[in-house]
């Protein structure tokens, strides 16, 4: 339950602090004397989103701070789930700064505000008066229905079951766009990869079929060159080959006669043997050169189709040309391999529709369970509310297709008169009609324990008289469950609370601030007769507050 709530600097609060206890209690004031202000700020410490101009003063930063008491084992789990520290004594702080930014804490921890949101959605139920639309709102319908039924657990099965049925018929439904996608290119891809295969390529042939035939092209001119050497080398009466034979005799003669001879001599021999040797590579080479146009036209015809390849795919190298091949190929069984993916996905969603409408029959099973006790339960309170004749029947219809809600239609059917058959809530309810509705459904999810905390804004709209007093006493019988917290005009409802909190603004000079105090036992009199007797209290009002407060007393007992 929530114990107190501070307010600093919110819309024209200055300054503010309340405790609340247990049980019911009243809030009470003039219109527009800042209750609604009131349920802003707890809104916003409870994860809702801030609006630019909260600040009263622009200068100064806006704290809002609600301390709950909580069971650890109904609340430790849900804080755990959500990345919470949890405490029996939990704070929620939310910090608007001036610039406009803003900061949120969990037990002066920091979390984001959808963390409060989350957390803050499982402690307090707000039902102001705009949530009486929600009573045509299927999805309303739905969560009373659910929360009755108490499959939380059950419905967080289908819900895992239904995104992973959504996300494999996702993953099959891309396959199948992209294999189309893909097998459209197929053709092209299987060219090209016969044109690799049939290049059959080597990754060091160009440079070596380039070099070959540049020397097939040149063989006369390399031949000339080849021969005019060896000549020059071996073969002519003044070759090198000769000179140096007689230089070497010449050196021989006077190795006697100088010392350094034999060495020149020496030095000389080597390098006629190396000329020598080097005559008879060349002589070699140019024996294997010959003119062969055949081989010219194969090599040719090779590096045409190394070229065209190249030029085609847009590289230089045979290397690249083999990744090039490599990843067609890579492609190619990508793609002849897509009806094998398709069908293990195929497969796998059957599978997962399967669980999913297995799930969803649990669910469906579920709510059909509840749906006669639901019935049942509102009719007998509207009938003690002040309409007899009062009809609801809730209509469930299967859908083929799957929501993330299940399969189900829901729609609730109501009637107030014996005359008017059961029709959609929106087209027969009165405003009056409509409070009460909502009261009794409200009533409904506070017997199941939802949540901690309850808080009424005016649902009693548009009743009075004998009606407001059962109001008063089912809202006063709800807060032996839950605490609740009523924001009403009626005199008859105000009486039953436990504690009464009167809302108020301070006027000055400059400013405006609204406040909230605790009534006194006296106090308490006199604000009832007030709403009895208007501003002009009579002793008559006074005596008939004095009557609504010593008969809840005695009803409390």
């Amino acid at each position: 339950m929530i114990k107190s709530i501070n307010i600093e600097n919110y819309a024209i609060i200055n300054s503010l602090k309340i405790d609340f206890d247990k049980g019911l209690s009243i809030i009470t004031g003039e219109t527009g004397a800042g209750k609604s202000i009131l349920l802003g700020a707890l809104s916003l410490a409870l994860g809702q989103r801030a609006e630019t101009n909260i600040l009263k003063n622009p200068e100064k930063n806006c704290i809002i701070e609600v301390v709950f008491q909580l069971d650890e084992n109904r609340f430790k789990t849900i804080f755990e789930n959500s990345d919470a520290e949890f405490d029996t004594t939990s704070v929620f702080r939310r910090i608007i700064g001036s610039n406009g930014k803003s900061r949120a804490f969990i037990n002066d921890i920091p979390v984001n505000v959808s963390q409060l949101k989350i957390i803050g959605e499982q402690l307090v139920d707000i039902h102001s008066q705009h949530q009486n639309l929600l009573l045509s709102n299927p999805a309303f319908q739905m969560e009373i229905i659910d929360t009755t039924a108490k499959n939380r657990e059950i419905l967080q099965t289908y819900q895992s079951a239904f995104s992973l049925y959504k996300d494999v018929e996702k993953q099959l439904s891309e396959l199948k766009n992209h294999a189309e996608q893909a097998k459209n290119e197929y053709n092209y891809l299987s060219f090209q990869n016969e044109q690799f295969v049939s290049a059959k390529l080597q990754a060091d042939e160009q440079e070596d079929l380039e070099n070959e035939l540049n020397q097939i092209t040149h063989a006369e001119e390399i031949k000339t060159v080849y021969t005019n050497v060896m000549a020059a080398l071996n073969n002519d009466e003044a070759s090198v080959n000769t000179i140096l034979r007689e230089n070497i005799s010449a050196l021989k003669k006077i190795e006697n006669l100088s010392k350094h001879a034999e060495n020149f001599t020496s030095r000389i021999e080597s390098c006629r043997i190396e000329l020598r040797d080097i005559a008879d590579e060349i002589d070699r080479q140019n024996e294997s050169i010959n003119f062969d146009s055949e081989r010219q036209q194969f090599i040719e015809n090779r590096l045409n189709t190394i070229y065209d390849l190249q030029q085609k795919h847009r590289v230089a190298t045979i290397s690249e040309l083999i990744s090039i091949h490599s990843d067609i190929q890579q492609k190619l069984s990508v793609i002849e391999n897509f009806d094998n993916s398709l069908e293990k996905l195929e497969k796998e969603k059957t599978k997962r529709f399967d669980i999913m409408k297995s799930c969803a029959d649990n669910l469906t099973l579920s709510r059909k369970q509840v749906i006669n006790g639901i019935e049942k339960y509102v009719v007998q309170m509207l009938q003690s509310l002040g309409i007899p004749n009062a009809v609801l029947n809730i209509n469930i219809i299967e859908n083929e297709t799957f929501a993330p809600s299940g399969k189900d239609n829901v729609t609730f059917l109501f009637s107030a008169n014996k005359e008017i058959a059961p029709q959609e809530i929106s087209r027969v309810a009165s405003g009056g009609e409509i409070s009460r509705l909502m009261l009794s459904l409200k009533s409904l999810v506070i017997e199941n324990g939802m949540f901690p905390t309850i808080i009424f804004d005016e649902i009693d709209t548009g009743i009075s008289g004998d009606v407001a007093d059962k109001t008063g006493e089912i809202i006063n019988s709800l807060a032996k469950n839950s605490q609740i917290i009523n924001i009403t005009h009626l005199p008859q409802i105000a009486s039953k609370g436990n504690n009464h909190y009167f809302v108020y603004k301070e006027e000055s000079i400059d400013t405006t601030n609204t406040n909230i105090r605790l009534l006194t036992p006296e106090e308490r009199i006199m604000e009832i007769a007030k709403m009895l007797s208007g501003s002009d209290i009579t002793k008559a009002a006074i005596d008939n507050a004095k009557e609504l407060l010593k008969n809840n007393k005695i009803k409390n007992k």
